[in-house]
C-alpha cells in the first residue's frame, strides 16, 4: 500500500535532490566551517550548533560534483545519521514537497555522475521534474560516522 511522505528539497549542481523531513533537524545559513586534520576531503570541518560540536560534510565533494565557494542561498542542512547529528553543505534548500512512495522509483545506475549506492530512488513529480532521494546509510556509511562521532567526543 502507498504512503505519503515529505521531503525537503535541496539543490545541489542544479539538481533537485531530496531527504525525508523526519531524517531533518535543522537548516542553518552557511557559518563559519572549523577545519579538522586528517579527515576525508569532503569532510568540511565542524560547527558550534547551539553548543553542540557538528561535523560538516560538502555534498558536492561526497558526490565528486565539482566544488563551488558557497553563496547567500547556500545552506547547512542537519541531519539525524543514528545517534549522531552531521551537517551537509548544500547550494540550496528549497522547498518541503509531498510524495508517494507509488512516485518513487529505484534509481539508475548513475544519476547527474553520483553513484546508485548514495541514492534510495527517484520519485517522479510536477510537470517534468525528478527528485532525487539519497540514503542517508550509504552517504554516511558506517566507518565514517564511527570517525565522525570522535568530533562530538
Amino acid at each position: 500500500m502507498a504512503e505519503d511522505f515529505k521531503v525537503i528539497v535541496f539543490t545541489l549542481a542544479h539538481e533537485e535532490y531530496g531527504i525525508e523531513v523526519d531524517k531533518v533537524r535543522t537548516i542553518e545559513r552557511m557559518t563559519p566551517v572549523t577545519r579538522v586534520p586528517k579527515t576525508p576531503v569532503f569532510v568540511k570541518g565542524v560547527i558550534n550548533l547551539r553548543g553542540i560540536v557538528v561535523p560538516v560534510i560538502d555534498l558536492r565533494s561526497r558526490f565528486g560534483l565539482p566544488e563551488s565557494e558557497p553563496t547567500e542561498n547556500s545552506r547547512i542542512i542537519i541531519v539525524a545519521a543514528n545517534e549522531l547529528e552531521v551537517g551537509f553543505i548544500v547550494d540550496s534548500a528549497n522547498d518541503v514537497i509531498d510524495l508517494n512512495t507509488d512516485m518513487v522509483e529505484n534509481p539508475p545506475e548513475v544519476v547527474g555522475g553520483i553513484k546508485a549506492k548514495y541514492l534510495s530512488g527517484v520519485a517522479k513529480f510536477g510537470e517534468n521534474r525528478l527528485l532525487i532521494l539519497l540514503n542517508l546509510s550509504e552517504v554516511l556509511n558506517r566507518s565514517e560516522i564511527i570517525q565522525l562521532e570522535q568530533f562530538g567526543a
